[in-house]
């Protein structure tokens, strides 16, 4: 598993533990769940990337979740699975802010993520709410 997997999984739990208990990003930040032998498979570079995705999904919640509600057809944002929306806020903060990364890549991590921890439906579910923002960012980008 690669790095980047790593740091999305992790993420994903930080973000399904603050919808939660609303914790604070600073003890999200620690990853204190983890124990001893996963926290030396996810040190460095996997911990890292976690916590930019995880702080940064966090400093920018407001304009993700307005982000995806817009592009939420026939369903209620508080009818989100807590998992769902973690996997959809972790990749719409890469959508917006982490330009190095290719749009496609995002969605199919999201789409490999939903499939791994979501229902047998989530992953159909987030790949459209993921592609509908994608293209509403290209048309936005290029007038």
């Amino acid at each position: 598993m690669g790095l980047r997997r790593k740091g999305r999984i992790l993420s994903l739990q930080a973000l399904y533990a603050w919808e939660i208990s609303r914790s604070p990003l600073n003890f999200l930040l620690e990853y204190s769940w983890l124990d001893e032998e996963r926290r030396k498979e996810y040190e460095g570079e996997a911990m890292t990337f976690s916590s930019l995705l995880t702080a940064g999904t966090l400093e920018n919640i407001e304009l993700i979740d307005s982000t995806i509600k817009k592009n939420l057809e026939h369903w209620d944002f508080s009818r989100v699975s807590k998992v769902d929306l973690a996997i959809l806020r972790i990749s719409v903060y890469a959508l917006l802010f982490l330009t190095d990364i290719p749009p496609s890549v995002t969605i199919d991590e999201a789409v490999d993520l939903a499939k791994d921890f979501g229902t047998d439906d989530s992953y159909r579910f987030i790949n459209g709410v993921l592609d509908g923002i994608r293209k509403e960012k290209i048309v936005y980008s290029f007038p």
